[in-house]
């Protein structure tokens, strides 16, 4: 629900604050003619952005158009037309649908083709955000009638925060189209200006807050004028002057709040991947295996342990019992073929793939195929614990990609060194042995037995 809240802010409060500047020096516009201008605009613009191709001479075309079209929009401001005031409302609003039609998750506002609660709750945050954004603009339009000389730096600043994206956008068309050159500078600035659309809201909220300040002068005049006053009649007048601005200040003090605490709580909580459980670290014991005893895994939650292979890996593996009436458990790997090592993670009573969202159906656990964790083989299970021997272990060191540093001596010449340096490694007899020199490498790969004990096993080499 907050990605819709957040995101309608971000493609339409700029937007709809230079729309509120609009009318500061034309008449006030008619409230029904407002609502079918925006809602045309709305729907001409959605309607583009979702039927328009996607080829990049178009959108080329489409980005120049609204970066003149913001210049424009500048000079017009020295207009007092009312019917032209209409026109520029409906463009700009058209051009901030288009652009929030492209974002490819609206289509997640319901996973079903069918009225859900998913669906009534995401349409809400769309609404809340319409609401928000519609005060916004009022109540910019009245502080900025007061404040005459806040029109232009606002205007600039929101006009030059919506030119910067359509600017980069331009520029990386262009690029791509070869009719510019790729270079390191350009491919710069198209990174900084691009792509951080959180930044609207907290520019948004800047401009408002800005606006606001320069209001708390005005608000304590109109407040020493009525305690100055001592007619009666003038008194409440000038009363009531202070009251209704002072309502103005507080109500968009509440509406920056709001947009404020929803873009911080997507940014910092909601937009967040989900957190892995803490791991359980494991060691193989005397006899080659992990014990974990039977009460730590049989009360159906996901148990999540990691062992460190020789070579420092971090191996991931789960054990959770799949049946609340009896026991059956799943031991895997904390990994899937299909979505890598990302792991799994219990919301409730459900398994969830943190990498894809997919909701794993718990007594299939341990079973191969699809996004189901993969199993490991060779454990064993009596009355009081579970086992896990080191091979089926070393089997999965492949599947994961976290390396823990350790602490490791070369058994040549017996130095010091972390395995995450080292530039040489070499497995023999099942364990992984690490140099501090290629000389040292090629001394022991020519004569292992000579520094450790022969053990058995195939040898492998690594770098």
């Amino acid at each position: 629900m907050n990605y819709f809240f957040v995101t309608a802010l971000q493609a339409f409060l700029p937007v709809v604050l230079l729309c509120g500047l609009l009318w500061v020096r034309r008449p006030a516009p008619s409230v029904r003619a407002l609502i079918w201008v925006n809602l045309f605009a709305l729907t001409i613009g959605t309607l583009a952005g979702i039927s328009l191709p996607t080829a990049q001479p178009v959108q080329l075309t489409l980005t120049l158009l609204q970066l003149l079209a913001l210049l424009l929009f500048l000079l017009s401001q020295y207009s007092a037309s009312r019917r032209m005031g209409y026109c520029w409302q409906a463009l700009l609003v058209a051009g901030a649908a288009m652009q929030w039609s492209k974002d490819p998750n609206l289509s997640a506002l319901t996973p079903a083709g069918v009225i859900n609660t998913e669906l009534l709750l995401n349409l809400s945050a769309v609404v809340l955000a319409v609401v928000i954004i519609a005060l916004s603009a009022v109540l910019t339009a009245m502080l900025v009638r007061r404040l005459a000389r806040w029109r232009w730096p606002l205007l600039l600043v929101l006009v030059t925060v919506l030119l910067l994206p359509l600017c980069g956008q331009a520029l990386l068309l262009l690029m791509k189209l070869d009719v510019l050159g790729l270079t390191k500078t350009r491919l710069s600035f198209v990174a900084q200006v691009t792509n951080h659309a959180p930044w609207l809201n907290y520019l948004s909220v800047l401009a408002l807050g800005a606006l606001l300040a320069g209001f708390v002068r005005p608000l304590l005049a109109l407040r020493a004028d009525y305690r100055r006053l001592n007619t009666p009649i003038p008194r409440r007048q000038a009363i009531a002057r202070y009251r209704d601005a002072r309502r103005t200040a507080l109500t968009l003090s509440g509406v920056m709040l709001v947009v404020l605490a929803g873009q911080l709580y997507w940014d910092l909580v909601a937009s967040q991947p989900p957190r892995l459980s803490e791991a359980v670290p494991v060691t193989i014991a005397s006899d080659g295996l992990v014990h974990i005893p039977l009460e730590q895994v049989r009360d159906g939650k996901l148990h999540r342990f990691v062992w460190v292979a020789d070579d420092g890996k971090a191996v991931r593996f789960l054990v959770i019992n799949r049946y609340p009436d009896r026991l059956r458990l799943g031991v895997v790997f904390d990994a899937c073929l299909l979505c890598g090592d990302q792991g799994y993670i219990m919301e409730g009573n459900q398994v969830v793939c943190v990498a894809c969202g997919v909701h794993i159906f718990i007594p299939s656990i341990g079973k191969a195929g699809g996004c189901n964790p993969i199993p490991i083989d060779d454990w064993r299970l009596d009355d009081h614990e579970l086992t896990i021997g080191k091979p089926a272990l070393v089997a999965g060191v492949n599947y994961f990609t976290t390396v823990i540093t350790l602490s490791v001596t070369d058994p040549v010449d017996a130095s010091k060194l972390t395995n995450t340096k080292a530039e040489y490694k070499y497995s023999y007899g099942g364990k992984m042995y690490f140099f501090a020199s290629e000389a040292n490498y090629n001394r022991f790969r020519a004569k292992p037995t000579q520094f450790v004990p022969a053990a058995a096993g195939n040898t492998t080499e690594g770098e």
